[in-house]
This record gives structure tokens, C-alpha cells and sequence, in this order.
């Protein structure tokens, strides 16, 4: 299973599920979808909703 990466459209850190956001206790494989609705964007700090699908 191929999973997506999504991009803040704030700052342009790019949240890869391979890696996750463990500074944010988000673990490696965790799936973008997956991700607590609190979370924010580690660079900037906007929410998920400023994130957007990478297109490959």
C-alpha cells in the first residue's frame, strides 16, 4: 500500500506517513488520515486542514 504525502500550503513542510511527526508523537506509517485532528503542521503550526495531497 502506497501511502500519501501531504503538503502544508502554509509553509510547504511535507508530512511523509514513511517518517510520521515523532517531535509530535506521531509514529512512522502513521497514514496523514490517521493523524489527530489537533494536530498541527510542526514548521508553522496551522492545522490539518491547510494540508494538501502531494500529487506524484
Amino acid at each position: 500500500m502506497i501511502m500519501k504525502k501531504y503538503v502544508c500550503t502554509v509553509c510547504n513542510w511535507i508530512y511523509d506517513p514513511a517518517v510520521g511527526d515523532p517531535d509530535s508523537g506521531i509514529a512512522p506509517g502513521t497514514p496523514f488520515e490517521a493523524i489527530p485532528d489537533d494536530w498541527s503542521c510542526p514548521l508553522c503550526g496551522v492545522t490539518k486542514e491547510d494540508f494538501e495531497l502531494v500529487e506524484e
